[in-house]
């Protein structure tokens, strides 16, 4: 049975969700807030499982409150809900890994959706599904061990699809957007490859070219190219070109 809060600055969104959230069998209590300042006071006087909260808000909105709920020493699972489609990419840009993210008006189904990943995340009657966020010791469900979950594209149903990171091959950059290329699909996110590889590297992700990131784990062959460069063939048969200055320290990884 899970101890559930709901934040919104919107009373009819918060009291809505609430009665979905009453109404579940999965769930024993649930509080409701009208923002983000009473949020952290209830939070402060009481543990949750879960926290479903709004993404803009007035106050404190639900990206400053999820920055907030990881410093705590036993933090709640997070799962966003906005009637925006990019809440899930300014997610991303912010470096939290919600649990789920919901698209207003909300469904039943969605809901119960959305709390089975609860369940599936361990929660245990002390506090929160163990291993929400990323950094945490204990991995997400269907994630590498040091994996991020990643938000990316609205979907059909009013749901946004969670990239584990450890399936990603390679990015591009295009523009102000780069393109992630991941064994379930392609999907555009609003970021900067520079700070894609500064966050990344220790996981295997290497730049090798103006405009690409490589996952060096998902690698299955160095082949070479007509003067001097060479490409990388990942695990699907894409190739990933590399510039000719980055071949030498590419080499120096691989120990070749």
């Amino acid at each position: 049975m899970t101890r559930v809060l709901v934040v919104d600055d919107e009373r009819p969104a918060l009291e809505d969700l609430g009665r979905l959230l009453e109404s579940s069998p999965r769930v024993q209590d649930v509080a409701l807030a009208g923002g983000g300042a009473e949020a952290l006071r209830l939070l402060a006087a009481r543990q949750f499982d879960v926290v479903f909260m709004d993404v803009r808000m007035p106050d404190i909105d639900g990206l400053e409150l999820g920055k907030a709920l990881e410093r705590f020493a036993n933090p709640p699972a997070l799962i966003f809900v906005s009637a925006y489609e990019d809440g899930a990419v300014s997610a991303f840009e912010h470096g939290l890994a919600p649990l789920d993210y919901l698209m207003k008006p909300v469904s039943r189904a969605r809901v119960e959706q959305a709390l089975e990943r609860v369940v599936a995340g361990g929660v245990d009657g002390r506090g929160p599904a163990a291993g929400q966020r990323a950094g945490s010791r204990e991995e997400w469900p269907g994630q590498d061990a040091d994996g991020e979950i990643i938000p990316v594209e609205h979907q059909r149903g009013g749901a946004t699809r969670l990239l584990d990171r450890g399936t990603v091959l390679y990015i591009k950059a295009e523009g102000d957007y780069v393109r992630i290329h991941a064994d379930s699909g392609r999907f555009l996110v609003r970021a900067a490859l520079a700070d894609i590889e500064e966050r990344w590297s220790q996981h295997g992700f290497v730049r090798v070219h103006r405009s690409y990131i490589a996952n060096l784990r998902r690698a299955v062959e160095i082949r070479p190219q007509l003067g001097g460069t060479v490409t990388i063939v990942m695990a699907d048969g894409s190739e990933v070109p590399v510039a000719r200055r980055q071949v030498a320290d590419l080499r120096r990884r691989l120990r070749m």
